[in-house]
């Protein structure tokens, strides 16, 4: 069992997760992920890792409650235990000194682009960091985030903080700060990484995307996470979850994320967790 040291909502269905593992937190690489058991007779929940410090043996994460596995996490409180914290998973994101690089988080994303950004200026990159959320009040951890980057810049789709508009606003603002990059990294949901791919081809900026939005079993058993790319299929936890943008079938990977949605759903309308929130 696996002792919980925080769980607090952070801003509006996201959720910090702090958890005691210290085998995990002694080898745990910026991009892992770990999979996450809410009770004996729970499903396998894949979450990448936001955070960890060794000397404490903790791990963080960040995840939205979405359907009935996570409402059972999102109920669990400081001092509890999960069954299983398995992990790290998954490829290490690649850490070089490649120039200046643009990390892009939103939603879950923006935790697990920190430890990213951190590793990136650590060996001598200039980090270009840019949030985006729908509004101010879904945006977290933007002093960390700050303290990693040389730069941070924040969209917000109604105007509340930053510049107002969406992603596509990406090469505007990075002629605005004088930047080209010569990689770009994104973490966040499945729209966010398919239009940053699609604004950055054009441009010729390598594009690094973290496929975990459609991991499940996490050990290449289960075949849910495959997708193509550059026409040769890939399974996005043991040969990922980073993925050339330029090279994914997009088409395909969407269609596939909406797959199961009616059945993630179902069992949160029919569970007592919706009454606690």
């Amino acid at each position: 069992m696996y002792r919980i040291i925080e769980r607090r909502m952070i801003v509006p269905n996201l959720h910090e997760f702090i958890v005691e593992a210290p085998a995990v937190a002694e080898s745990v690489k910026p991009g892992n992920f770990v999979i996450v058991r809410p009770d004996d007779a729970g499903e396998r929940i894949p979450l990448s890792v936001a955070d960890w410090d060794a000397s404490a043996g903790t791990v963080t994460s960040i995840f939205m409650q979405v359907g009935g596995s996570t409402a059972k996490l999102a109920r669990l409180k400081p001092g509890a235990a999960v069954p299983t914290f398995a992990g790290p998973l998954g490829k290490e994101t690649e850490i070089g000194a490649f120039g200046t690089v643009l990390c892009v988080g939103g939603c879950y994303g923006i935790g697990s682009i920190y430890p990213i950004a951190r590793a990136l200026k650590e060996a001598g990159n200039t980090v270009i960091t840019l949030l985006e959320a729908r509004s101010s009040y879904l945006l977290y951890w933007e002093d960390k985030l700050a303290a990693v980057s040389d730069k941070l810049i924040i969209v917000t789709r109604d105007g509340t903080k930053g510049a107002k508009g969406h992603i596509d606003r990406i090469p505007e603002l990075l002629q605005r700060a004088g930047a080209v990059p010569d990689r770009v990294i994104v973490n966040g949901c499945t729209f966010q990484l398919m239009r940053t791919a699609e604004i950055t081809k054009p441009l010729g900026w390598k594009t690094i995307v973290n496929m975990n939005p459609i991991m499940i079993d996490g050990t290449g058993m289960c075949g849910v996470c495959r997708l193509s790319v550059a026409g040769k299929m890939k399974f996005a936890c043991v040969d990922g979850p980073d993925f050339d943008g330029h090279e994914i079938d997009w088409d395909e990977f969407l269609a596939r994320r909406k797959t199961y949605n009616p059945e993630e759903v179902d069992p949160l309308r029919r569970s007592s967790c919706r009454s606690h929130f």
